[in-house]
């Protein structure tokens, strides 16, 4: 679904759609179209990226474009207009005029609906619909803060605490939700001057953390603009396709924006780290056998048309010793201060694409057979590669593994993904000299690595999760014997 408006007979805007999951904002990675193109209701205009995934952006009706908001590499708000089309071209009606670069008018106030006219659902741009009470952001009481002549300095603006009251939507208008902190991250907030509405949350559901109010307080880096030159957040920048934040680079060093996937990664990381106490343990393992079996089953007709591969056999390891020691398989609600224990297992698999790193899971992945998660990771691992994935892909996850042997490295202590119990690193298979049956020979050995939270996962239950893997890897066997 998609978001549009009418402000003539002639001319229409379509305006940057809810992304969904929580997400405000996404960067314009590419037009398709120009100004004087004809589209069609239903045609992919523009590839946009938000914090999660690059989506492509349908324009919801026929006409001749008009005109193009923003340039390719700027980040546009939800709400945003981003391309007005020509419902009626040949029609004497004018233009309406663009919005100015420089002036910073009001934004008027959106005409009220009919008392008898249901109000409209937010459209989404993943295909499922929001909740019509989602948390807005509240600006901070004051003038509003003025930003870099680049209109992706916005949400630079807004990680400042500087968000504009003019730069939400009309539709934005109603009811704020209160920000969720526990007490003593609203004491803290308070002491430190900070309105929480402003502060931008990277703990479990949206909730707001100590870090984050830090954060908050921390400086902000100089504009690049004073506050009477740069243009006021509230009015949208008229810019062609080709005006857009650029790297800079220089003799000695290269600048680039922090945005999109990168953005998010930093910001679930740090977070991570620093909420969730992180222990790891490692295992070094003879995988001479699964080896074997890996060879024997790329020639077994069940497994014929998917992608064979160590990894298969380790995700399904992993997935019998979750079954084996359920208690692993949990998340941390610091705002109920509750364990949540699941019941099935979403299991993540980190992937390295051209956008940065991201973590998709195979939902359900408890319930599939070896053919058939065979089958979505290759599908998994493809969509990744294409910059496809969809935020739901990447949502919900209870455990993850991330193959850093594909990188020729031994092993590592992985970050867990936020709200995840545990991640599984695997290492480099190699050949080496090991004692086997009482002789010293050439074998295949990895060295795993398991880091789980420590509020959830004491040490006997990590041991015995990362025993049951490697144990699994060295004797294959126990794939049926322990299912």
């Amino acid at each position: 679904m998609t978001t549009m408006t009418q402000t003539s007979a002639r001319f229409r805007e379509f305006k940057m759609p809810d992304v969904g999951e929580g997400l405000t904002e996404a960067e314009i990675l590419k037009w398709f179209v120009q100004p004087g193109d004809t589209v069609t209701d239903g045609q992919v205009v523009c590839e946009v990226e938000t914090a999660k995934a690059a989506v492509e952006l349908p324009i919801p009706f026929d006409g001749v474009v008009h005109e193009l908001r923003f340039g390719e590499g700027t980040t546009v708000d939800v709400g945003q207009v981003i391309i007005t089309v020509d419902v009626a071209p040949g029609s004497t009606e004018e233009a309406p005029p663009a919005p100015a670069a420089s002036a910073a008018p009001a934004a008027p106030a959106a005409p009220a609906a009919p008392a008898d006219e249901p109000k409209a659902r937010t459209p989404v741009l993943v295909g499922y619909g929001v909740a019509e009470s989602s948390t807005k952001r509240r600006p901070r009481k004051g003038a509003a803060a003025p930003e870099a002549a680049a209109v992706a300095a916005a949400v630079q603006a807004e990680l400042n605490g500087h968000g504009s009251p003019a730069a939400a939507p009309a539709a934005d208008a109603s009811p704020v939700a209160r920000p969720l902190a526990k007490p003593p991250v609203r004491k803290l907030a308070k002491d430190l001057g900070i309105d929480l509405a402003t502060v931008v949350p990277t703990g479990r559901d949206g909730i707001i953390t100590r870090e984050d109010v830090h954060a908050a307080a921390s400086p902000a880096p100089a504009a690049a603009a004073s506050p009477a030159e740069a243009p006021s957040v509230a009015e949208p920048v008229a810019v062609s396709a080709t005006e857009a934040p650029a790297v800079t680079a220089s003799a000695r060093e290269t600048r680039i924006p922090i945005k999109g996937v990168r953005k998010a990664i930093a910001q679930a990381m740090v977070g991570s780290a620093f909420s969730a106490p992180h222990v790891t343990e490692f295992v070094t393992v003879d995988v001479t056998r699964t080896m074997k079996l890996v060879g024997e089953l790329k020639e077994d007709k069940e497994m014929a048309g998917v992608r064979v591969n160590p990894l298969l056999i380790i995700a399904k390891a992993l997935l019998v010793a979750i079954k084996r020691n359920p208690e692993v398989n949990a998340a941390w609600d610091e705002a109920n201060q509750e364990i949540v224990q699941k019941h099935y297992v979403n299991l993540g698999i980190a992937a390295a694409t051209p956008r940065g790193l991201i973590v998709p899971n195979i939902k359900d992945a408890h319930d599939k057979t070896l053919p058939q998660l065979a089958a979505a990771l290759g599908e998994l691992v493809a969509t990744a590669r294409d910059g496809k994935t969809s935020p739901a892909a990447m949502a919900g996850g209870t455990v993850t593994i991330t193959n850093v042997g594909v990188f020729g490295v031994d092993t590592g202590t992985p970050i867990l993904n936020p709200g995840e119990s545990a991640i599984l690193a695997v290492g480099a298979i190699k050949l080496q000299p090991w004692v086997h049956k009482g002789k010293v020979k050439p074998r295949q050995v990895t060295t795993l690595a398991l880091s789980f939270d420590h509020r959830l996962v004491d040490g006997e239950l990590g041991s015995k999760v990362l025993a049951d893997v490697a144990a699994i890897l060295e004797q294959p066997k126990r794939l049926i014997t322990w299912a």
